[in-house]
């Protein structure tokens, strides 16, 4: 039950010491976490907004809700006309489609 007081020297001293470890610990912790986590989602941001400004006519997409169509028009406002069966259109958001199936050739100048 009672407790040397040699070791309760030892034990309070070796957490003093350690102060300056702990700083270095939250730059660390931060640097693992940017490029584990953040990193790797803005660069997906950024591949996602090419691709949606890359879209033009003729080209298959899929969109977030599961729907195949053809883009028939696409809009300055943001807004794609997305063919989803033979005389059926739809309009959909640029932000919406989730990937491109099928892109269309751009024509030869030649």
């Amino acid at each position: 039950m009672f407790v040397s007081p040699a070791f309760a020297q030892a034990a309070g001293g070796a957490a003093g010491g350690s102060a300056f470890g702990q700083l270095l610990i939250l730059p660390v912790v931060f640097a693992i976490m940017y490029f584990l986590m953040i990193r790797p989602q803005q660069k997906k941001m950024k591949e996602a907004k090419a691709m949606v400004d890359a879209l033009r006519r003729g080209d298959q997409v899929l969109t977030q809700g599961g729907i195949l169509g053809k883009v028939s028009k696409v809009n300055d406002d943001g807004v794609l006309e997305v063919e989803i069966a033979e005389g059926v259109k739809v309009k959909v958001l640029k932000q919406t489609i989730v990937q491109v199936m099928n892109k269309t050739e751009p024509a030869n100048a030649a």
